[in-house]
């Protein structure tokens, strides 16, 4: 199991249609093969800041599953264009602690 992080900046104002979004996307990714579970937390620092948290079987479920599908093109008409900037993307391994 892997997770995907990434710290997205949602412009200034847009937090709700935001959070709108993202509950109409998650069935898009929720569907794709290797999926596990999806997080999105707001930013206690930041009202236009949130970690999402994806886990998934490993990297190509992401990389060469959902991104190469359909629906991520839908994911993204929905989302992308709350983020300034696009977010990084990044992923994490198993935890140092058992």
């Amino acid at each position: 199991m892997i997770i995907e992080q990434a710290l997205l900046q949602v412009k200034v104002g847009q937090s709700d249609r935001f959070v709108a979004a993202m509950h109409e996307a998650k069935p898009l990714i929720a569907v794709q093969p290797g999926f596990q579970s999806i997080e999105v937390r707001p930013s206690l620092d930041s009202s236009d800041q949130y970690l999402l948290l994806v886990k998934w079987d490993n990297i190509e479920s992401h990389r060469d599953g959902f991104r190469q599908s359909p629906e991520y093109e839908e994911w993204r008409g929905l989302l992308h264009d709350f983020y300034s900037p696009m977010p990084l993307v990044s992923y994490f391994g198993s935890s140092i602690f058992s």
